[in-house]
């Protein structure tokens, strides 16, 4: 084949999809269990086009409109809901900072507005704004089925003539003399003259055997589902998810209760020393003691969730970086290796990072600069106790605007 694929979640099917849309349809992705078994099984769905890093906000707003397009294309629905979202600032510098994406958000065409105290109560009745200065308000955004999502772009690549197979484990990768990749399955023998690894917090362990050593590792990231509530029950419209830099925390309604997911201050990283082959489609236990500081401050910001009955608590392994940025890219050194992994907001940037991918392959270079994401930012070695710790220093800033 073209090119190979490694991995079936909502990147690597984002990937298989913009390639077979350039016309490169001489493509197989290969999947070890089923499709969306990482981690994009479990994920809550948020997309929004105002993320952590505006350097990669490019990255958001394509991935909206590649899952709204792979939807068209099948007929397969995606389970969007438009609630929109806001993102709260409790300083007056996070304001302006807010208003100084006013343009930025214009020149791509997206609904963007920062509102003000009375505003966020008109949209979203139920939060406290005591200590609110105002928000950023996308409207266009909200939350999708993320397996629905990761279906549509697999059944739109293979309508573009890819092929997808599953139940295949990828035993062994290496260089070929002629410039082309070997890869061993437990099935068979493939040879591909590019191979993209997109098999998430995997991705390490698979390109060690390379001499490879990726600054990649998971951490536990818990959500909690209430049960349904009156006040929810009462409106007629869907609240809009709350992004709070103070839980730090995302709020959404599910249903008529609330999904939220925090960052915690002291996060557990997961599994360093190896991930078990089998592993997958599987939760890890709950441990809510830990969240018990974060969730103070959001039955604070929202005194509803306070008052609802716990339905669930997730805990699933996310993707890290030192940064928080993935890694999408060529490997030096590596000609026809290509690697998208890292991506610790998976469903939000994963649609625009496989066009991004995709596009650099088909062209012979990015379509734009993007060095945020770029492999070759860290160094070759890393220190495996210094990129953990840089990773879960990450992961608690939450919803802080980065310097």
């Amino acid at each position: 084949v073209k090119v190979a694929v490694i991995g079936g979640g909502i990147v690597g099917c984002s990937i298989l999809y913009h390639l077979a849309r350039l016309g490169w349809n001489d493509t197989l992705l290969i999947e070890r269990r089923n499709l969306t078994s990482g981690s994009t099984w479990h994920a809550a769905g948020n997309v929004t086009f105002f993320g952590h890093y505006p350097s990669i906000t490019q990255l958001y707003v394509d991935s909206l409109w590649t899952y709204l397009e792979a939807e068209e294309i099948t007929g397969h629905s995606i389970g969007f809901h438009d609630a929109g979202s806001l993102r709260l600032a409790t300083k007056d510098e996070e304001l302006k900072a807010f208003q100084g994406f006013e343009r930025f958000y214009k020149s791509l065409d997206v609904d963007y507005e920062v509102v003000g105290v009375n505003d966020i109560q008109r949209l979203h009745p139920l939060i406290k704004t005591d200590d609110l200065v105002g928000a950023a308000y996308t409207p266009g955004d909200g939350h999708l089925d993320a397996a629905a999502a990761t279906h549509a772009l697999a059944k739109a690549a293979r309508m573009l003539g890819a092929s997808i197979q599953c139940h295949l484990s990828v035993e062994a990768l290496e260089p070929r003399s002629n410039g082309k990749w070997s890869i061993r399955t437990s099935l068979s023998h493939i040879v591909a003259e590019h191979v993209v690894v997109a098999t998430s917090f995997w991705a390490r362990e698979m390109l060690s055997p390379l001499g490879l050593d990726l600054p990649v590792y998971a951490l536990e990231h818990q959500e909690i589902i209430t049960d349904s509530n009156s006040e929810i029950e009462r409106l007629n419209f869907e609240l809009p998810t709350v992004r709070d830099p103070v839980a730090p925390a995302n709020i959404r309604q599910e249903g008529m209760g609330l999904l939220c997911g925090i960052y915690e201050s002291s996060p557990k990283a997961w599994m360093v020393d190896g991930i078990p082959k089998d592993f997958g489609e599987t939760l890890l236990p709950a441990d809510i003691e830990r969240l018990e500081p974060h969730l103070q401050r959001v039955f604070d910001r929202l005194p509803v969730f306070a008052k609802s009955g716990i339905k669930a608590v997730n805990n699933g392994p996310i993707c890290y970086t030192p940064d928080g940025c993935p890694m999408v890219g060529p490997i030096d050194g590596f000609p026809g290796l290509w690697i998208a992994t890292g991506f610790c907001v998976g469903i939000g940037t994963g649609g625009g990072a496989g066009r991004y991918l995709s596009e650099w392959l088909v062209d012979g270079m990015p379509p734009y600069d993007l060095a945020a994401l770029n492999p070759s930012r860290f160094r070759k070695y890393l220190q495996r106790s210094s990129v953990v710790r840089s990773i879960k220093q990450t992961y608690a800033m939450g919803y802080e605007m980065p310097d």
